[in-house]
């Protein structure tokens, strides 16, 4: 019941990380059908290509084998290993070529479904492996129903295909038995090449629509509930609180860096009350004027106060502390516009350095 009720709470499509995190761990969405079917496939370019003379050599084999036993004398146990390896050896020929048919279909297979990868959450022992409850989903789920009907329909239409073709070649097949060893090996591959292309073709529908379905259930067992995808969101951007306080703080630090700077200003720039703007300008050492602080309303007014107990001049000019105050940037050198306006209160500084705590 909780299980149903959470499924369909699950109204929101995957989002990118999570899609991300999936396939990273190597749960992705694989068609079985189309492994399947690319075997069908490789065996199918075998018999049609490969087969014909493999199969023309064996029968030729096999006619020499059984026209002249005496040829083969089993006597003794090399005798016999002897006889078995030259068996093992014209059947490993034939054989040969299809397993390689078929692993390279294999491997194309799951290559083109999905980009191999190597992941070693798979091959991490889970307890849900071997749990009860979850191997008991996996058989009588949803995906485990679907995998039965596709099992019942690939076995009723294997049985419908072998009917209907060995219905129309029971007499070519029957005849076959009284003629040559190598032209009934060749007969066998003309019937079992109808077999396969049939067996192929509807395979590929098969496939075509196990595919789909595949990559459909994969995206609704990744769909999410709103409070996920919230959750999320919160570890991606970071929590909106958490954020809002590491902003404070990090303005609370900088306050403290400027106001520790005051003390070695040169001058303060205010709006009466507004706006303050702390200055350094040393001959030898700068090339234009620093500024080392810049504040509103209280900070403004808790640089004049340091200031003024530093003895440090605060000149008032409402429309120079306005402006500057919007242009300047703390620990940056004053933009070229400022440089007459500035010159004018740093020459009025040097010149009355001895009464400096008297300029205001």
């Amino acid at each position: 019941m909780s299980e149903g009720a959470d499924k369909e709470s699950k109204t929101e499509e995957a989002t990118e990380k999570k899609i991300r995190d999936t396939v990273e761990k190597g749960k992705l969405p694989v068609s079985k059908e189309t492994g399947l079917l690319a075997s069908f496939v490789a065996i199918l370019i075998f018999a049609v290509f490969f087969a014909q003379d493999s199969i023309s050599q064996l029968g030729m084999f096999l006619a020499i084998f059984l026209e002249k036993p005496e040829a083969w004398p089993l006597s003794t146990a090399p005798d016999v290993i002897e006889l078995y390896q030259v068996v093992f050896v014209e059947i490993a020929k034939i054989l040969g070529i299809l397993m390689v048919l078929l692993v390279v279909a294999g491997v194309g297979a799951s290559v083109l479904q999905n980009m191999p990868q190597f992941v070693g959450e798979r091959i991490r022992p889970q307890a849900e492996r071997i749990s009860l409850s979850k191997g008991w989903t996996r058989l009588f789920g949803i995906q485990g129903f679907v995998e039965f009907l596709k099992s019942l329909g690939k076995l009723g239409f294997v049985t419908l295909v072998l009917v209907f073709t060995l219905s129309g070649d029971i007499r070519l097949l029957l005849s076959g038995m009284i003629t040559q060893p190598a032209a009934y090996a060749l007969t066998m591959r003309s019937i079992g090449i109808d077999i396969i292309v049939s067996i192929v073709f509807v395979m590929g529908l098969i496939a075509a629509v196990d595919l789909v379905w595949s990559r459909f259930h994969w995206r609704q067992d990744l769909r999410m509930t709103k409070q996920e995808v919230k959750d999320e969101m919160k570890q991606s951007e970071g929590d909106p609180i958490v954020k809002s306080r590491l902003r404070s703080l990090g303005r609370d630090r900088a306050r403290r860096r400027m106001m520790d700077a005051v003390p070695r200003a040169t001058l303060i720039i205010a709006n009466p009350t507004h706006y303050s703007i702390a200055l350094r300008y040393v001959r030898e050492e700068d090339a234009a004027p620093m500024v080392l602080a810049k504040g509103q309303d209280l900070v403004a007014l808790k640089i004049r106060e340091i200031a003024e107990e530093h003895g440090i001049p605060v000149f008032e000019d409402v429309a120079l502390a306005r402006s500057m105050y919007k242009q300047v940037s703390v620990d940056s050198v004053i933009p070229a516009k400022f440089y007459q306006a500035v010159a004018e209160l740093v020459r009025i500084v040097y010149g009355n350095k001895p009464q400096r705590k008297g300029i205001s």
